[in-house]
């Protein structure tokens, strides 16, 4: 045997050996003799770089430090899942489902919700090429070098898997690996970790692999994006997925009625407290994929997909305090202030009242007992009071009449749940927020630039307004706290690159009320530039596709002021992109404008995602499912039969791919 043959068949058993033992949970031989045989695939490794494997299995070690980790785009997007609390909840979504998709037979897949940090995972041709943190769903962290020391992630797959997809899962901290750490910790004089999921979250962003080696995190994976699968339901997804080699949980079922989830739900509500990680929930997903793509997507969610949440736990602290916060847009936020708890794994001190309303109608009062529950067990919020424990001398909460921060009176509209301070441009939280706002990453996503620097900038008179970075200088930044040159470098460097920022996140960083990244992009589309946008009036506002009055109104008010004029002017000045580019521009036209074009199946020249984009690019608006006011339905190959029968009852025009793109030519 030659050496490289040596070095082949050692890690193809070490690659077995691992599987046996992370994914399978039956190892064949010692902890001592994976080690040793390990230890000799190093040396050879070592001695004869030339048969270097990126896949190898003495990766897992760690040993490669990184210092900043690249933010990623992801090839196909993360999104969040809406919640239900209860079998109602659950009934409703079964029947959106059926309104869609007809009288048609769905299945349902069940699968724990671990509670984790959420990965994408990138193979081509069987190895591991990235993986991704879901970030904000659009793009996140490459964090490949921590995640590829973690054993029960393949480097090399098994089997007759695709040439490239994503797997999406979570990255988990078992409750007996957690526990192990934290004696560690304290054996050592430190503190002990607060809960697994924090822990695990963290450890991803370590800069030493060495030390995410170290920690017996795990990977369980849930679910396969990319073209050219071969799979036809999220069961056959599941399976598939452990044939290739990946640790697929296999507390899972195939479920026919929503009685048949509800009792998968119970089961596993009192028996989760039985398994080995932190598990927050059930997800439930529609088994046909066909289906999945039939029902499509909201702006945040897959409808075809619930996520059945646990009953939270709850607790009683004491109020010690209200206080207010300022938003970005004025917006007062009252927080409780509470006796330090410990709630679903963490220690709890304040939590949101949300508004006056939220006050009064639980008659929530400074020194009152409270009951805390953490909403989706992330958010804690205030659910009622312990009137058996109220203090003899207690009197209600007099809601603030000024501004924390500038003693501005403060303003409530009518229909508006929230109190207002608007002094808009003296108010300090409000100018920080608002300069927070623009460098954050859906923005300007200025690197070198956080909410603290903000802060500092602020406080030592350097910015007063978002147009304010564009004129920071090294010299200016480097005799501030915690400032040495090197990141002052990487800061005027950071807001420099941000001119190249296109034309809709430019609208979203601007932080107009109302104006989120959908609004941002509908109003880019609409106007191309800014100087058409500022021109608008409010009735040729609401006229754009899903803009309403409100918003209108904000967008109107916003562009009437003379500061923010002045403020924009700056910007242009700077070379901030107040335009789409004429690449976008060469891709649009108006050949599809007031058409809604629903696209379903699978097509031969263009992937659905594709065809969508064409629809948007020439005017059109891609409709999720078939409606009287449906222009026409791309019919693909395996378009489920509902929706054919929907449209040729309401008279819609079914065109096939080619029909479509005669449209746009």
């Amino acid at each position: 045997m030659t050496t490289q043959q040596q070095i082949e068949a050692l890690r193809s058993e070490l690659r077995e050996h691992n599987y046996n033992y992370y994914v399978l949970d039956n190892p064949t031989i010692t902890d001592y003799e994976f080690d040793m045989k390990l230890k000799e695939l190093q040396e050879l490794e070592a001695k004869y770089p030339e048969y270097y494997d990126q896949a190898s299995p003495t990766l897992r070690v760690g040993g490669m430090v990184t210092k900043n980790f690249e933010t990623v785009v992801h090839d196909h997007r993360m999104y969040s899942l809406d919640n239900s609390y209860s079998k109602e909840d659950l009934e409703d979504w079964e029947k959106r489902i059926q309104r869609v998709l007809g009288d048609v037979m769905v299945e349902f897949t069940c699968e724990l919700k671990y509670d984790g940090a959420s990965i994408s995972l990138t193979y081509e041709n069987g190895q591991l090429l990235r993986a991704i943190t879901r970030g904000d769903g659009t793009q996140g962290d490459n964090v490949t070098t921590n995640v590829k020391t973690i054993k029960s992630v393949p480097l090399r797959l098994k089997g007759n898997y695709p040439e490239k997809f994503d797997i999406r899962g979570e990255i988990v901290l078992p409750f007996e690996g957690f526990a192990k750490m934290n004696e560690v910790r304290v054996a050592n004089g430190e503190d002990p970790y607060m809960n697994p999921r924090n822990t695990a979250s963290g450890s991803l962003k370590l800069q030493d692999s060495t030390l995410v080696a170290q920690r017996p995190l795990d990977c369980l994976l849930y679910g396969i994006v990319g073209e050219g699968t071969g799979i036809a339901t999220q069961w056959e997804m599941l399976q598939k997925a452990r044939d290739w080699g990946f640790k697929v949980p296999t507390v899972a079922k195939l479920c026919k009625t929503t009685q048949e989830v509800i009792d998968f739900v119970d089961y596993w509500d009192v028996h989760r407290h039985d398994l080995p990680y932190e598990t927050d929930g059930v997800v439930i997903k529609v088994n046909s994929l066909q289906q999945q793509d039939e029902l499509g997507f909201t702006s945040k969610s897959p409808r075809w997909a619930m996520a059945y949440k646990f009953k939270a736990e709850q607790v009683s602290t004491v109020l010690h305090e209200i206080t207010y916060q300022v938003g970005r847009t004025g917006a007062i936020t009252p927080v409780a202030n509470l006796q330090p708890v410990l709630l679903a794994g963490t220690t709890v001190k304040r939590a949101s009242l949300h508004n006056a309303d939220q006050i009064a109608k639980f008659d929530i009062r400074e020194g009152d007992t409270v009951f805390v529950e953490k909403g989706g067990e992330i958010i804690p919020k205030i659910i009622g009071v312990d009137f058996s424990k109220r203090p003899v001398d207690s009197s209600p909460t007099a809601y603030i009449t000024h501004c924390p921060e500038c003693h501005t009176e403060l303003v409530r509209t009518e229909g508006d749940a929230k109190h207002y301070c608007v002094n808009y441009y003296g108010c300090p939280p409000q100018i920080t927020g608002r300069i927070q706002h623009y460098i954050s990453r859906k923005a300007m996503d200025i690197e070198g630039m956080g909410s603290e620097t903000v802060e500092l900038l602020f406080k030592e008179g350097l910015i007063t307004n978002y147009a304010d970075l564009y004129e920071l200088t090294k010299e200016q930044i480097m005799p501030l706290e915690r400032m040495a040159e090197k990141s002052a470098e990487n800061l005027v460097q950071g807001v420099a690159a941000s001119v190249q920022i296109p034309f809709e996140r430019v609208l979203f960083a601007l932080g107009i009320r109302f104006v989120g990244e959908t609004v941002a992009k509908k109003l880019a589309k609409a106007y191309k530039n800014i100087d058409a946008l500022m021109a608008a009036s409010e009735a040729e506002l609401t006229a754009v596709d899903e803009i309403g009055e409100r918003i209108a109104q904000s967008v109107v008010e916003f562009f009437e002021n003379d500061a923010n004029r002045t403020i924009i002017d700056r910007l242009k000045g700077y070379g901030v992109q107040f335009a789409i580019s004429e690449e976008q521009l060469a891709n649009q036209t108006d050949k599809l404008q007031g058409l809604t074009i629903v696209v379903s199946g699978v097509f031969e020249t263009f992937s659905r995602d594709a065809l969508k984009k064409l629809i948007e690019e020439n005017g059109g608006k891609v409709g999720s499912s078939i409606s009287s006011k449906t222009s026409y339905l791309v019919a693909g190959d395996k378009m489920g039969p509902s929706k054919r029968t929907k449209a040729e009852k309401l008279g819609v025009p079914i065109i096939s791919e080619q029909e479509f793109l005669h449209l746009v030519v």
